[in-house]
């Protein structure tokens, strides 16, 4: 790399749920011999989308290129977290190829594009293209949409078509930052109700933003890497509406809470699946994950939720190290009753 050659960065976001974690995989084992690092922005305090990427078994999976911020939303901690780490990135020897950012499914885009910008990084770094992932099937069903009335067979009695609360501002957020829409889990939908989502979605996005389709994240790595946009130099035209609407003010994530729970082990995936299900039903749950233990199973299972939606796998044994109890990371609209949401999940 030339002395004047600038390491291109690419952020990954969208909602939670959407499949972030799992495209950021996609690209980690298609890197064709780059040297990438990653810095994944979680919102919990359980590390469990690192988990899942570490043990992906790629060479580009190294632990020592993986940088985790787990305090909430790095849109938020940009000064004192962000701008840090990537000095760090810079200060190294073997500097990277290319810089991949998952960003926290809370996260507000626009103020870490606008990082890039600072000083001490558009120097030496420069945004190679925004991805925002969005759940195909997720937006059929009336969650996490913008413009919900455009989307066709919602649940009017879901309360989260409120097109005013924070859900849909955050998800207008992301879709107006994005330079590459990846509209995902399009796998779960018929061909009609699949062009209904597409033909809503592209009403949201900036004139110009590529809109592809893909199945468990993936994409061709020409159409993720490589773009050369500049994306930081374009920041007057993705705007969020908080900045829209609030003068500059603050962002906060007040709206939103999330807790972890250690838990024993369950007697079956199923009887799992069943209380999440439970529970996303009964609470205002926007997304579970994390591991569980299975009584009589040397392996651990790995957990994904997105509102009803649950999918579970044995995804690794257990190391001889490791106590076998399983670990959740709920998020929802605050205030969580967690007490209850734990007798939920526990009893039988």
């Amino acid at each position: 790399m030339g002395p004047v050659s600038k390491i291109p960065a690419t952020i990954v976001t969208g909602f939670l749920g959407a499949g972030k974690t799992t495209l950021v995989r996609h690209i980690l084992a298609h890197a064709q011999g780059k040297r990438i690092a990653l810095i994944i922005n979680e919102f919990g305090d359980v590390g469990v989308d690192r988990e899942l990427l570490s043990g992906c078994g790629d060479e580009n999976c190294r632990d020592e290129e993986m940088i985790e911020l787990a305090n909430g939303c790095i849109c938020c901690t940009v000064a004192d977290e962000f701008i840090p780490t990537m000095q760090t990135l810079l200060a190294r020897k073997d500097r990277p190829d290319h810089i991949l950012i998952e960003t926290s499914g809370l996260a507000l885009p626009q103020p870490l594009v606008r990082a890039f910008n600072w000083p001490e990084i558009s120097a030496a770094i420069t945004i190679d293209g925004i991805i925002t992932v969005a759940d195909a099937a997720a937006l059929w069903e009336g969650r996490f949409a913008a413009d919900e009335t455009a989307i066709q067979n919602q649940r009017e009695a879901d309360a989260m078509l409120d097109h005013e609360t924070p859900l849909g501002e955050l998800f207008e957020d992301q879709l107006v930052c994005a330079d590459l829409l990846v509209l995902n889990k399009c796998d779960l939908l018929d061909t009609s109700e699949l062009g209904a989502v597409r033909t809503a979605i592209e009403k949201q996005v900036r004139p110009g933003t590529r809109v592809i389709q893909t199945r468990n994240g993936e994409a061709s790595m020409k159409a993720l890497l490589g773009l050369g946009l500049d994306s930081q130099q374009d920041i007057a035209n993705r705007q969020s509406h908080h900045e829209r609407e609030h003068d500059g003010e603050p962002h906060e994530h007040d709206d939103f809470d999330s807790f972890s729970l250690c838990l024993d082990s369950f007697a079956s995936p199923a009887q799992l699946e069943e209380r999440i299900r439970r529970v996303a039903a009964r609470f205002d749950i926007l997304r579970l994950k994390g591991f569980a233990a299975i009584k009589g199973s040397l392996a651990r299972l790995s957990v994904q939720a997105v509102g009803p939606r649950v999918v579970t796998w044995f995804d690794r044994p257990w190391q001889p190290d490791e106590e076998k109890q399983t670990f959740l990371v709920i998020i929802g609209q605050a205030p969580l009753d967690r007490d209850a949401i734990r007798s939920e999940l526990t009893s039988s």
